[in-house]
């Protein structure tokens, strides 16, 4: 029997779902074939000193996966987080794993060799286990970001099903462009805490549709929080990865458009507004926006 080498879709296999890989094989199809070449992999013991003081089985590459490779033939470096492991939850090691690997991309393109760098998200956030130390390395990656960014396109994935929250979702948002799933969710507080922390009579984190209706991947893209919708579909992600390479630096990142998001945010009544009305209000600025910034 032939082998049939990574990246090429077996002829009898019209589609292959990105959710259900695990984060080494995201970060090994969104590379090109044969590119792969994973640093600090489970072999190197990079494990967190934390989780066993308290009884917590390690993970011997901490939940995060860094590989070096090409997209497009592009010099290109990918973090994947793995939900399987903790939740995706953010410790000091799978944290200083993904800040290492964009400063070193930050190096080499302030060096005038350029590395697209692509960050899959799959996280609830912070990891408890290590709130303070989490917490200060995800301020490093959130840096990194704003400093590579001026350089290069720093692409987001938010693919499903764990989502993106707490504060890897301000990574998120920093990031050039976010590519999304339907099945993806992104926002600062996850269903369950808000349920848990304000009552279910703010958020019943059980209601499925309510939850996607305000913060699942087709109403972020809807509202100009994120770029690409795609489907469910290894090829389709990466071809919106490689159009978000392609665009290059937006002359005003997301982030930097304070004014617009504070006139916007004036203009909505958080006890009334429906997610169909936030929709039309900051889907119809994204959209002049870009308008705008394609004319200029």
């Amino acid at each position: 029997m032939s082998e049939i080498a990574p990246n090429v879709r077996p002829p009898f296999i019209a589609h292959e779902s990105f959710i259900e890989l695990t984060a080494r094989e995201r970060a090994r199809q969104l590379l090109d074939a044969g590119t792969f070449r994973e640093l600090l992999g489970p072999f190197d013991r990079m494990t967190s000193p934390w989780l066993p003081l308290q009884g917590i089985v390690c993970q011997a590459d901490d939940g995060v996966v860094i590989a070096r490779g090409t997209i497009g033939g592009e010099p290109a470096v990918v973090c994947a987080i793995e939900s399987a492991f903790q939740g995706g939850s953010i410790g000091e090691v799978s944290g200083s794993k993904i800040a290492g690997a964009l400063e070193l991309a930050l190096r080499d393109c302030e060096h005038g060799k350029i590395v697209r760098p692509v960050i899959v998200f799959e996280t609830g956030g912070v990891r408890l286990q290590e709130a303070n130390l989490g917490l200060a390395v995800i301020a490093e990656i959130q840096a990194a970001i704003v400093a590579l960014r001026r350089h290069v396109p720093v692409v987001g994935i938010i693919a499903g099903m764990v989502g993106c929250f707490g504060g890897m979702s301000l990574a998120a948002a920093l990031c050039t462009r976010l590519v999304m799933t339907r099945q993806g969710r992104l926002g600062m507080n996850g269903p369950e805490v808000i349920e848990q922390e304000a009552g279910i009579e703010e958020l019943d984190a059980s209601d499925r549709r309510r939850i996607w209706q305000l913060i699942g991947g087709e109403q972020r893209v809807a509202s100009g929080l994120a770029d690409h919708l795609v489907a469910d579909d290894v090829d389709e992600i990466g071809s919106a990865v490689r159009a978000a390479f392609a665009a290059g630096v937006p002359a005003v990142h997301r982030t930097e458009a304070v004014n617009r998001y504070v006139s916007l945010l004036a203009r909505v009544d958080p006890r009334t507004i429906s997610p169909s009305e936030m929709r039309a209000l900051f889907g119809d600025a994204s959209a002049a926006e870009r308008q705008a910034r394609d004319e200029r």
